[in-house]
């Protein structure tokens, strides 16, 4: 569905072009800011044109694929900081004749200052209204920050994590890049915008906008800038068929690791045929689940139908809700890992005999430094992401209870809980028939002796900052390590 939702998005990109009375309004330099030949041309063209390039480059061996996406990655974090940096100085020169200080449209209709969220014809004020402000805003920013996961489904096809630790440093790097430049591009452009900007009001909450609907753009041609918004529309049509790039590789590599279950298929002929050529690989790549994932990149034909744009935002809402279930589940196998793996330290798992386990201090992860999937509040923070999602998933369809109802948005906000439920039920009478009675929990506690990742030294762990000489701040090795450790948290 991201896929999908991706190559939609390009064809309305394309679509570039901003009202004459609106320039005049703001009082842009030039009567026309528009891509003509994106109006004048078929979206499906577009949408041919992204679905060859998410595909072919899927194909390619793992290592040059990973290359293309960390180039990639790459210039959109470069992206990312020049826009932080143009919204900081077009925040502090002003196309007025007496510009105030810096942060001057901190105050209202800009930033957080907004008084009101309208809502089909209704007006929300006061606190009832920033809250609804902040909860749509916190929904629709979802399907944008999707993707921690990635990590661990590219951690088959990583290097080596005792020797890289590589899948560490993603986790932690992505976690900290995505808080860190989300943050600052928001603040930083919404001083620059107000909310009552015509170009930002009144679009349908589950939809896939146009270029000139970007509050980014929309700030650069509020500041006059000539050039940027084209340069800056173009890098949307960039990024997008990345994100559709990433999409893609997700849903195969999942795909292909479902179809090395046998229990999750049918016995039937048909379906063991289809599975075996899922699973099967080329170079390392899995064709059969690249193309079969692809297919579902079609449903971005509804770009050429005008009116499907806001089906398919619903599809992309229903996805968003999709991925806060399983980050419900990933937070939950952790608690339940960490509740068995403490149990196991102290000598309280059936399973485990302490005289004969000479090891059993390593199931201590809370003190073993050779360790490396530990942080402060490890247990805390899986409670909160767990609650959090949980309260997203359940309200992230609160608009669509106001009267009166829609129930196509109802629809894509909670359709997947009742299909969740239905598959795991489905599972259970798969494996142990119809009887609720005779069900019993099926997770694997067997902790197999998860020994710790061993290192020579763990001190020199990378990630970490390590002097040479303690005794002395400025020398030339310290400032070696410093290089070094810099490197590894910015490359």
């Amino acid at each position: 569905m991201v896929i999908a939702a991706e190559v939609l998005a390009v064809s309305q990109l394309f679509n570039f072009q901003f009202r004459q009375n609106y320039l005049s309004n703001v009082g842009y330099p030039e009567p026309v800011l528009e891509w003509t030949f994106g109006q004048n041309t078929n979206p499906a063209v577009w949408g041919t044109l992204v679905l060859i390039t998410i595909f072919t480059v899927n194909l390619l061996p793992v290592r040059v694929f990973g290359e293309v996406v960390y180039i990639s990655g790459c210039c959109k974090m470069i992206f990312i900081c020049l826009l932080i940096f143009l919204n900081v100085i077009i925040n502090s020169h002003s196309v007025d004749s007496s510009p105030p200080p810096l942060f001057k449209y901190y105050n209202s209709p800009y930033s957080f200052e907004s008084q009101n969220f309208t809502l089909g014809g209704q007006i929300f004020t006061g606190g009832p209204g920033h809250l609804a402000s902040m909860w749509t805003a916190m929904i629709t920013c979802f399907f944008g920050m999707a993707g921690f996961d990635a990590v661990a489904i590219a951690a088959a096809e990583s290097r080596d994590l005792e020797l890289d630790e590589s899948i560490k440093l993603a986790t932690r790097k992505i976690a900290l890049r995505t808080i860190l430049l989300y943050a600052l591009a928001t603040f930083t452009v919404g001083l620059n915008v107000p909310y009552t900007d015509p170009n930002l009001a009144d679009l349908a909450i589950n939809s896939i906008s146009n270029g000139q609907n970007s509050i980014f753009i929309i700030a650069a041609v509020r500041a006059h800038l000539i050039g940027w918004p084209h340069f800056m529309n173009a890098f949307f049509i960039f990024s997008a068929t990345s994100t559709g790039i990433n999409g893609l590789y997700e849903a195969s590599r999942l795909l292909h690791a479902l179809a090395s279950i046998p229990d999750a298929w049918p016995r039937w002929p048909v379906a063991m045929t289809l599975r075996e050529r899922l699973e099967r690989t080329v170079y390392g790549v899995p064709i059969t689940a690249v193309f079969a994932s692809w297919l579902f990149g079609l449903l971005g034909f509804l770009s050429v139908n005008p009116s499907s744009v806001e089906i398919l935002g619903r599809i992309a809402t229903s996805n968003v809700v999709s991925m806060l279930i399983v980050y419900c589940l990933i937070c939950a196998a952790y608690l339940q890992f960490y509740k068995c793996v403490n149990r196991a330290a102290r000598g309280e798992d059936p399973q485990i005999d302490p005289n004969q386990n000479q090891n059993i201090s390593a199931y201590d992860r809370r003190d073993d430094h050779f360790y490396p999937y530990r942080s402060h509040g490890q247990y805390l923070r899986a409670w909160y992401g767990m609650c959090g999602c949980f309260l997203v998933v359940l309200f992230n369809g609160w608009f669509t209870f106001v009267s009166p109802m829609d129930t196509g948005n109802f629809l894509a906000s909670y359709i997947n809980i009742p299909i969740f439920i239905v598959l795991i039920l489905a599972y259970r009478v798969r494996l142990e028939g119809f009887n609720p009675l005779n069900w019993t929990r099926r997770a694997n506690e067997d902790l197999h002796s998860p020994l710790s990742v061993s290192q020579m030294n763990p001190r020199l762990r990378r990630g970490r900052l390590h002097r040479v000489n303690r005794d002395v701040l400025f020398s030339r090795q310290n400032a070696e390590r410093f290089a070094q450790w810099l490197w590894v948290w910015l490359k």
